[in-house]
């Protein structure tokens, strides 16, 4: 891949002495030490061997901070996927993120993102820094203070340039990130994806990107030292009013069918397929020209003392529990390490009283504690878990594993589809870029909370039959 997942350590110096000098730093990676030169075998060996990089979880377990669970539905294989990674780009950044696929290799499309994204991003951050700390210039460094940066210049605060930094990673990032899917050799794309929801914690700075309809929220503590929910980002579906405008002028058509009204989903032009139950994913490319677009929703946020700990979730826990319910559940867990899985268990329940007669979705949950603090080893056992067991085949990230070991039940049989020699982006990138900046849904403008009553049995409803496709003479 040619991407390096190593935190990487640039200096900063000044023309003026001729000495190397700390100069103001504002968020990531660190100064005063040289970047060590890297080959491009270098660069795939690192990456090979993710599975083993220390701080970085992405089966059931837990971190230091964290604790992470995954539980497969009732529709075939687990498509979902999730990671912490601690000591990200340095001690004071965490990412976390999970990934939902959908389709018939969405499973595949999920945890190649999975483990492809944040390494897309670590090196677009490089790259900034590296740009950035040049003679002169403000280097980008993890644990920094106001008190520390001192008097800047009059075209931005630290939060605004730090905040700036890391749009412009997500944004590139994500870019990066779908263009790679659509020229993967060994992956088919077409008509699977993957929503994604990433947050990275640098200190009191939470920065997140986020497409498709999984969501976070922040359990935080009131005036009157409540616990209460706060919602972090916003559901991406197709009749968001800017949503659907956007894929209207790509001549894509959001509707809900009659079975389920509550489901808003986007379809090609000309074919009632393939129902696609969100605005934006990665893959999905059989409707990138037609509004489906891959840019992510960024936002920036400063975190308080009053803010406890933050839950990334799939669409299989929203659609059966509110986030009020979501903030109990986790609170009010015996152990830390345990919220996780509660938190599933509660959703698998959920689902069976609300909607026995459907399908459980796939569950995948994320839960961070601001204040860095777990249990101990000794609670954490008593649950049953082991941080250190990790199943290798349940979460690979190469595209051509198996099923998970499990036989696999799609719910969607693949019907031959023909992929155009060149598929035009044209439209959506149009609609909705202007200098590389996405546009923005407002989260005020609307409160999208979990649906209620519905039993979505699939994020696709069929997949497209195109007319090229005829059988040889």
């Amino acid at each position: 891949m040619g991407t390096c997942v190593s935190t990487s350590r640039s200096s900063c110096s000044s023309k003026s002495s001729g000495e190397p000098v700390t100069p103001p730093c504002l968020g990531i990676g660190f100064c005063g030490q040289k970047r060590p030169k890297r080959t491009f075998s270098d660069h795939l060996v690192t990456f090979q061997h993710l599975p083993s990089i220390p701080n970085r979880i992405f089966t059931n377990g837990k971190s230091r901070t964290s604790c992470i669970f995954t539980q497969q539905g009732r529709k075939g294989i687990n498509q979902d996927a999730m990671i912490v990674w601690e000591d990200f780009m340095s001690e004071d950044v965490t990412f976390c993120g999970v990934f939902d696929g959908h389709g018939p290799h969405g499973h595949l499309v999920a945890r190649k993102v999975r483990d492809a994204l944040p390494v897309k991003l670590q090196s677009l951050l490089n790259s900034s820094q590296s740009r950035q700390s040049g003679p002169g210039q403000t280097c980008f460094m993890g644990n920094s203070k106001k008190s520390d940066v001192g008097d800047l210049d009059k075209d931005g605060s630290v939060e605004d340039k730090l905040s700036s930094l890391w749009r412009e990673a997500f944004l590139k990032s994500y870019k990066a990130m779908d263009k790679e899917l659509k020229s993967h050799p060994n992956l088919d794309c077409f008509c699977s994806g993957s929503t994604a929801i990433t947050i990275v914690k640098q200190g009191s700075n939470l920065f997140m990107g986020y497409i498709g309809d999984s969501r976070a929220i922040m359990g935080s503590k009131d005036s009157n030292d409540s616990m209460v929910a706060v919602q972090l980002t916003v559901d991406l579906k197709p009749d968001l009013p800017r949503e659907a405008e956007r894929i209207k002028r790509c001549k894509g058509r959001v509707f809900a069918l009659q079975d389920e009204p509550e489901v808003p989903r986007v379809w090609l032009p000309f074919d009632d397929a393939p129902g696609l139950a969100m605005a934006r994913a990665f893959g999905d490319f059989c409707l990138k020209e037609y509004g489906v677009i891959s840019i992510p929703e960024f936002s920036h946020r400063t975190l308080t003392d009053k803010d406890q700990f933050i839950v990334l979730a799939s669409d299989g826990v929203w659609d059966v529990l509110s986030n009020d319910e979501v903030v109990e559940i986790v609170s009010s867990a015996p152990t830390r390490a345990s919220a996780a899985r509660i938190l599933v268990d509660s959703a698998a329940r959920e689902w069976k009283l609300k909607y026995p007669t459907s399908k459980m979705d796939d569950c995948a949950v994320v839960c961070l504690f601001l204040d860095g603090k777990m249990d101990s080893e000794s609670d954490y056992d008593e649950q049953g878990f082991s941080s250190a067991t990790l199943d290798q085949s349940n979460h690979s990230g190469n595209a051509a594993e198996s099923d998970d070991g499990q036989k696999s039940e799609p719910c969607l049989q693949r019907n031959f589809t023909v992929r155009s020699a060149e598929e035009n982006d044209t439209c959506g990138r149009l609609a909705v870029e202007v200098d590389g900046v996405g546009e923005t849904v407002s989260a005020e403008d609307h409160s999208w909370s979990g649906l209620e009553g519905v039993t979505r049995v699939n994020s696709l409803v069929q997949l497209p039959r195109f007319s090229e496709e005829r059988p040889g003479p």
